[in-house]
Parts: structure tokens; C-alpha cells; sequence
């Protein structure tokens, strides 16, 4: 298979999330670095997207910055930062362990990821945070993605500016609640602190939205593939809400 000119880089690439944006990210031509840490999971990728290439780091940890950049040897288009975090609870009974960590991930794994690339970044290229909705919708029962998710709207904010006068931007993604695996373990978890049914849980969040539906891996796939566009520029530093019609607030 010939090698294409340029790459995606996408961490968390083997969850809902990741693998909707690898198939849409090689799709739209780009050769994509897998990264995530199970090795099982990336050979299961790999069997199913052609040319992949994968890469088992921890973005957790300063290790992940030289595995990436060991792999990464042509040109970087996009970057994406989509790795999940651990569902803690309420903001009054979450372990400060998980919600350290969940910062960490989120804030410190985009800063690894772009420092492991910054040699290979050029006009034009993008870097992708998938945050999400608890970011800017504070709620009692998912304290650990809020918090990741709201101090990422300033990171990126930040890389905007400090990746601008090189003609990089900088852009957030903020989906959700979406439909996948993790929904049910936030919707399990507030079910148990009502002493309700999970289906219980679920319908009320359907019922924020709306158009009474969640967000679906697909649809960040596509918002990841628009901001290829040149046209794109001019949305550097911003957040594009993928909600399904929840968030009440303005702007």
C-alpha cells in the first residue's frame, strides 16, 4: 500500500469515539496513528483499517511523548486528544485520586501529544480536543469529566495562541451525553445515587435534549473531518457544541 503524504494522530483510538475519527480520518486521506494502551485492542484496529499504524502509550504519563514521536515521520495534519476518564461520581463523594487523574489525562495527554508532534506541525494543521457537554454544564453527578472537560476549554484556548503566528490552530470539540459504552456506566452511577432505574436515568437525559436524542460517535467523527477544511482557520480557539440541543446557557 503506497504511504500517504500525511498523518492524523489520534489518542484514544480504540474506543467509540476513536474509531468512528479513524475511519473517517483515513477516509479523507490521511494516514492515522492509533494511539492507546492496549495492545490487543490496536491489533484489532489494525486488522480492520489498512496502513494503520499503531501506537501502545500510556497518555498518563511524560513515556507517551517518545512513543509517539518514534512513530510519527512524516508530516501531521490533525492531532486528536479523545481519551476517556474514569466516572467518579458526584462532586461530594468522588476519590480526588480519580479526579487528579482525569485532569491529568485530558489537560496533561493533549500537552503530551502536541509536544510529541510540534516538530512535524505546519500551517494548516489542526490539534483536536474531544472534550464534552459536563464541561460547560456543571452536573452533581459527573464531577471527574467536568472538571477535565472545562479546564481543557482554556487549554486549548491557550495553544490557539501560542500555535497561531506558526498558522496551527487549535480547536475543541464538546459532544455529549453521547451514546456509547460510558454513557451507561455515568448513567449506572446516578442511578445508584437516586436509588432509581438506569432506564429511569436515561430517559431524563434524553429528555434534555431538544430533539430528545444523544449524540452519536459518527457525528464527532464528522465535526473531527470538517475542521480539515482551510476554512477552518477561523474557528481556532473555539468550541463547537455537539449536544443535541442541551446546553441552556450563552453563549
Amino acid at each position: 500500500m503506497q504511504e500517504r503524504e500525511e498523518l492524523a494522530v489520534v489518542v484514544g483510538a480504540t474506543g467509540a469515539f476513536g474509531n468512528a475519527m479513524v475511519d473517517r480520518l483515513a477516509a479523507a486521506g490521511l494516514g492515522v496513528v492509533a494511539v492507546a494502551r492496549s495492545t490487543d485492542a490496536l491489533a484489532a484496529l489494525r486488522e480492520r483499517v489498512p496502513g494503520l499504524i499503531a501506537c501502545a502509550a500510556d497518555i498518563s504519563s511524560d513515556s507517551a511523548i517518545q512513543a509517539i514521536s518514534g512513530v510519527v515521520d512524516r508530516p501531521v495534519r490533525m492531532v486528536v486528544h479523545g481519551p476517556g476518564v474514569g466516572v467518579a461520581g458526584g462532586i461530594l463523594t468522588a476519590p480526588t485520586a480519580t479526579m487528579v487523574d482525569a485532569v491529568n489525562i485530558k489537560v496533561g495527554g493533549l500537552l503530551r501529544l502536541c509536544r510529541a508532534v510540534d516538530g512535524l506541525l505546519s500551517a494548516g494543521s489542526r490539534i483536536v480536543a474531544i472534550g464534552g457537554h459536563y464541561g460547560f454544564e456543571p452536573t452533581a453527578y459527573a464531577a471527574s469529566a467536568g472538571v477535565a472537560n472545562a479546564a481543557l476549554v482554556n487549554v486549548v484556548r491557550q495553544l490557539s495562541l501560542a500555535y497561531g503566528p506558526r498558522g496551527v490552530t487549535a480547536h475543541l470539540i464538546a459532544p455529549g451525553p453521547a451514546d456509547t459504552e460510558r454513557l451507561h456506566r455515568v448513567a449506572a452511577d446516578r442511578a445508584a445515587q437516586r436509588g432509581i432505574t438506569v432506564e429511569d436515568v436515561l430517559g431524563e437525559m434524553l429528555a434534555e435534549s431538544s430533539i430528545g436524542r444523544f449524540t452519536t460517535p459518527e457525528q464527532v467523527a464528522w465535526a473531527v473531518s470538517v475542521l480539515l477544511a482551510p476554512e477552518a482557520d477561523a474557528m481556532t480557539g473555539s468550541s463547537l457544541m455537539l449536544d443535541s440541543g442541551r446546553r441552556r446557557g450563552l453563549p
